[in-house]
C-alpha cells in the first residue's frame, strides 16, 4: 500500500511538505518553539550592527533605547499578526498573498520577497563566513562556502530541525549576550551613559525608524514556521509568542549595539566581529565568541533559505497548477538560492555587499505595502475563511489577477519612494524630514486605508468557511 503525504510525514527525517496545505492529523508543536524561534533569530550580529545605528547617527543611548523599544512594538505587532494566519490556515505566508492579488498577480510582491531573502542570506553566510574563518584558520572565502553548505542541509531538513535549531540557538545567544553585556560594563558605568540624554525628534525617529522595519521585514516569514501549530491554537496566543520572542531578542541585541558604540566610538564601527570578540580577553573565550557570532546567524539564515525557497516554489506552482514538490526539486532550490547567496557574499567580502545591502533596505519599501493589504484583508474581509483549492487555480475564485489589489500594491510602493533614506537611494522629502526613513509608515497607513476602503470585493468572493482541498 502507497505511503500518503500524512504517512511519509511521521516516518522521515526530511520535511515533506511544502506550500501545500498542512491536515490537522499533521498539525503539531506549540507556542514556546515559536518564542524561542524568533528570540534565535534576533540574538545575533546584524541586529547588534542595526541597534549600532541609532547612535552612530547622532542619538544618545537614553533615547536611542526607547526609540528602539517603540519601533520594536509597533513593528513586531505587524510581523506577529501575520504569524496568526499559519494555523488558521495551514499555509505558508507568500501563497495567501494570492487572495488579493490573484494567482499569478501575487508573484510581483513574491520577486522582490526572494530577492531580500537572498540578500539577507549572503549577508548572513558573509559574517558567520568571517567568525568561522577565524575560528578555524581558513580563509574567508571556505568558511563562506561551508557554512553555506550547513544551511542546505538545515532547510532541507526542514521545520522540526529549524524549531529545534531555533531552542538551542537561543539558550547559546542568551548565554553570548549576557557575558558580553558582563564585559562590556565591567568597567564602565552604564547610568552614565543613559544620564546623558539629548532629546531630538530626527533621532528618535531614526531609531523607531530601525527597529520597526527590522521588525516589519519578517512578515514575510512567520507564517512558514507557524503553519504546522494546531488550528485550535490562540490567535491571541500565537500573537504573543511570535512577538514577544522577536521583540525581546531584538531589543537586546540592538541595546547592546547601542552600549557598544556609544562607549568604543569609531573602535567599534565597521570592526564589528573584532569588538566582540576583544570581549572574550583569552584565546578559548574569543574563539568561544567566534562560534557564538557564526552559531548566531544559522537560525537566521536558515530562515532566509527556508522562505526563499517557500517563495520560489509558490511561484513556480501558479503556472504548473501543482502543490507538491519532490525532494530532488527541494533540494535544486535550496542548491539555487544559497549559492548565489555564497556567490554574492564571497564577492562582496570588501565593497560589493554593502552596497547590496543598501539595495536590499530599498526592497522594504516593496513589501510593506503586502503586509497592509494582506493584514487588512485576513483580519476585516476574509477571517481565515479561504478556498485552499483555488489558490492554485487561475480560473477559479480568485482569478489570475485582482487589478484592485495590484493597483493598491503600486499606489503603495510609488508613495514611499519620497521618504526613502538609504545609501542607495534618498528621496527629496527626507532632507526636510531630518535624513529619517518614515517610508514604512507610509508604506503601511496609506495602503491599508486604500485596501479597507476599495478592497471588500473580497468579502463577498470568500466562502462561508474555510474550503480545504479534501473538499473541493
Amino acid at each position: 500500500m502507497p505511503k500518503t503525504n500524512s504517512t511519509r510525514a511521521r516516518s522521515t527525517a526530511l520535511e515533506v511538505r511544502s506550500i501545500d496545505y498542512v491536515p490537522d492529523t499533521e498539525r503539531h508543536g506549540g507556542l514556546i518553539s515559536q518564542f524561542t524561534l524568533w528570540l534565535s533569530a534576533n540574538l545575533q550580529i546584524t541586529a547588534i550592527v542595526t541597534g549600532a545605528l541609532a547612535v552612530v547617527f547622532g542619538g544618545d543611548v537614553f533615547w536611542s533605547l526607547v526609540g528602539l523599544l517603540l519601533g520594536q512594538f509597533i513593528g513586531g505587532a505587524v510581523m506577529a499578526m501575520h504569524a496568526a494566519q499559519g494555523p488558521q490556515l495551514g499555509l505558508p505566508q507568500m501563497i495567501s498573498s494570492r487572495v488579493q492579488f490573484g494567482v499569478y498577480g501575487a508573484m510581483i510582491p513574491i520577486v522582490a520577497v526572494c530577492l531580500m531573502y537572498i540578500g539577507f542570506t549572503a549577508s548572513g553566510c558573509l559574517l558567520a563566513g568571517q567568525a568561522l574563518g577565524q575560528l578555524l584558520n581558513v580563509s574567508d572565502s571556505v568558511a563562506i562556502l561551508g557554512f553555506g553548505a550547513l544551511i542546505v542541509l538545515v532547510t532541507l531538513c526542514g521545520y522540526r530541525v529549524i524549531h529545534a535549531l531555533g531552542r538551542i540557538a537561543s539558550a547559546v545567544g542568551v548565554c553570548a549576550f549576557v557575558f558580553m553585556f558582563v564585559r562590556l560594563f565591567g568597567t564602565q558605568s552604564m547610568s552614565a551613559l543613559l544620564a546623558n540624554r539629548h532629546f531630538t525628534l530626527e533621532s528618535f525617529l531614526l531609531a523607531v525608524s530601525l527597529s520597526a522595519s527590522w521588525q516589519i521585514a519578517y512578515g514575510p516569514y512567520v507564517a512558514d514556521y507557524s503553519r504546522y501549530l494546531p488550528r485550535a491554537t490562540s490567535i491571541p496566543k500565537v500573537i504573543a509568542a511570535v512577538g514577544f520572542g522577536s521583540i525581546v531578542g531584538s531589543q537586546i541585541a540592538m541595546a547592546f549595539g547601542v552600549f557598544a558604540a556609544a562607549l568604543a566610538g569609531s573602535g567599534f564601527a565597521h570592526h564589528e566581529v573584532a569588538y566582540i570578540v576583544s570581549l572574550g580577553g583569552t584565546t578559548k573565550v574569543a574563539g568561544l565568541l567566534y562560534f557564538s557570532i557564526a552559531f548566531g546567524k544559522v537560525t537566521v539564515t536558515a530562515l532566509n533559505s527556508y522562505g526563499s525557497f517557500m517563495s520560489m516554489a509558490t511561484m513556480v506552482s501558479g503556472f504548473s497548477r501543482r502543490v507538491n514538490v519532490s525532494t530532488m526539486h527541494r533540494l535544486l532550490y535550496i542548491l539555487g538560492m544559497v549559492g548565489i547567496s555564497c556567490l554574492l557574499a564571497i564577492l562582496g567580502q570588501h565593497s560589493f555587499l554593502q552596497a547590496f545591502e543598501s539595495f536590499i533596505l530599498c526592497l522594504l519599501a516593496v513589501f510593506t505595502p503586502w503586509s497592509a493589504i494582506n493584514l487588512v484583508d485576513f483580519y476585516a474581509f476574509t477571517r481565515s475563511r479561504y478556498d485552499v483549492p483555488a489558490l492554485t487555480d487561475p480560473d477559479g475564485r480568485y482569478g489570475r489577477w485582482n487589478m484592485t489589489g495590484i493597483s493598491i500594491y503600486l499606489v503603495g510602493v510609488l508613495i514611499q519612494v519620497p521618504f526613502i533614506a538609504t545609501s542607495f537611494y534618498t528621496g527629496p522629502l527626507v532632507a526636510t524630514l531630518g535624513g529619517v526613513d518614515i517610508s514604512w509608515i507610509v508604506g503601511l497607513i496609506v495602503p491599508g486605508l486604500l485596501y479597507y476602503t476599495l478592497g471588500r470585493a473580497s468579502e463577498r468572493r470568500a466562502p462561508p468557511r474555510l474550503t480545504l482541498p479534501s473538499q473541493s
